[in-house]
């Protein structure tokens, strides 16, 4: 397989300097599940018609910030001026919609769609990109994963990218509805919208 290398235009560091700095903030599980996520991306965005590397450089970082402190979090959400309604979540939402904060200061990845598509792969959103839906998919089918939900999402997401998105969200919801947890507003939001498609 050739190498993959992202253009300076989405990323001043090599992949290989990615890598290396995701070694640093991940553990070996999380980063071989973010570098397979990489590579689904980059299949799904080559059936769909969206921009390859940017669907890959997403899917690679797109838990970058995952294993960051709660602590962290929490100092980041109350110094940086976000909304204080996000100390209500945990790190399941945190690490895409405020991981992007590290992203773009320990990578200097500054591309507006591929940080969009990572803040968006924790919650949704009723706006969802073809790669915002793709980077949602790919961390939910990528090859390790195998349950029910996760099986039919991969056999929709060979020809429908829209029923893939709607079948993870509503395994989500699902999972969060049956376990009693709290349902971040816009991932119910996200599913009205799509539904409505």
């Amino acid at each position: 397989m050739t190498e993959i290398a992202y253009p300076q235009t989405l990323s001043p560091l090599s992949r290989a300097e990615i890598l290396e700095k995701m070694h640093h903030r991940l553990d070996d599980e999380r980063f071989n599940h973010c570098v397979r996520v990489e590579t689904t991306a980059r299949v799904l965005a080559g059936r769909f018609g969206v921009d390859i590397d940017r669907a890959g450089l997403a899917g690679l970082l797109h838990d970058y910030a995952k294993q960051i402190s709660v602590k962290d979090y929490q100092n980041l959400i109350q110094t940086q001026g976000l909304d204080p309604e996000l100390l209500n979540y945990g790190r399941g939402i945190w690490h895409g919609l405020v991981g992007v904060w590290f992203i773009q200061r320990e990578l200097g990845v500054s591309d507006p769609e591929v940080l969009q598509a990572i803040v968006r792969h924790t919650t949704g959103d009723p706006a969802m990109t073809a790669l915002d839906q793709i980077i949602f998919v790919a961390d939910f089918i990528e090859p390790a994963r195998d349950l029910p939900g996760e099986i039919a999402a991969r056999e929709a997401a060979e020809h429908d990218l829209l029923e893939a998105t709607l079948i993870e969200l509503t395994n989500t919801l699902t999972y969060l509805i049956d376990n009693r947890k709290v349902v971040y507003p816009k991932t119910l939001a996200t599913y009205n919208a799509l539904i409505k498609r």
